[in-house]
C-alpha cells in the first residue's frame, strides 16, 4: 500500500492521455482550422525510435511540428508515429508519450510542459526537478496563453 498519492504522477498521466485523445482525432479527421502543434521530447527516452541522423543532430530534446506536411500518423496506447520530412526526405519516428516534454497548439494558446528525470534505474519518472539543459529553446504558445508548469500543484 502506497503511504500517499502521487497527485503529480497521476495529472501527468491524465494529461498525457489528453495528447493520445487529441493525436488520435487529428489521425482520424486531420487537423481542424488553424490547429498545430510544437511537440519537444527527449531523444534518449526508451522507446524513441528515429532515423540516426536525426539523432545524431537532436541528441538530448527535440521539437516537431505537426502543421501541413505530415504523413502516417498513428496512435497506440503508449506512444505515437508520424512521418516528417526533413530536408524533403521522409523520415518515421516514433514518440512514446512519456518522453513529452512539451506539447503546445500556438492556435489556441494552450500549452503543457512535463518536467521529467531519469532515476537510478535509468527509466525515466515525472517528479519535481530542475528544467533540464534545452537544446532548442522552450515551446510557448503565441499571444497571453502561457504553458501549465504542474510544480505549482505540487506538494513541496
Amino acid at each position: 500500500m502506497a503511504k500517499s498519492i502521487n497527485y503529480g504522477q497521476l495529472m501527468h498521466k491524465a494529461l498525457r492521455s489528453l495528447i493520445a485523445e487529441v493525436l488520435a482525432q487529428v489521425a482520424r479527421d486531420g487537423l481542424p482550422g488553424a490547429h498545430h502543434f510544437f511537440i519537444t521530447f527527449d531523444t534518449t527516452h526508451p522507446g524513441v525510435d528515429m532515423a540516426a541522423s536525426l539523432r545524431e543532430r537532436y541528441p538530448g530534446e527535440m521539437t516537431v511540428v505537426l502543421q501541413n506536411q505530415f504523413e502516417d500518423l498513428a496512435v497506440m496506447k503508449d506512444r505515437f508515429s508520424v512521418t516528417l520530412s526533413f530536408g524533403s526526405v521522409p523520415h518515421p519516428i516514433v514518440i512514446p508519450f512519456a518522453a513529452i516534454r512539451t506539447f503546445a497548439d500556438p492556435s489556441v494558446n494552450f500549452g503543457l510542459k512535463f518536467d521529467a528525470h531519469e532515476t537510478a534505474a535509468g527509466t525515466a519518472k515525472d517528479e519535481p526537478t530542475e528544467p533540464p539543459p534545452r537544446d532548442p529553446a522552450p515551446v510557448k504558445p503565441a499571444g497571453d496563453g502561457e504553458v501549465v508548469s504542474l510544480d505549482k500543484f505540487r506538494k513541496h
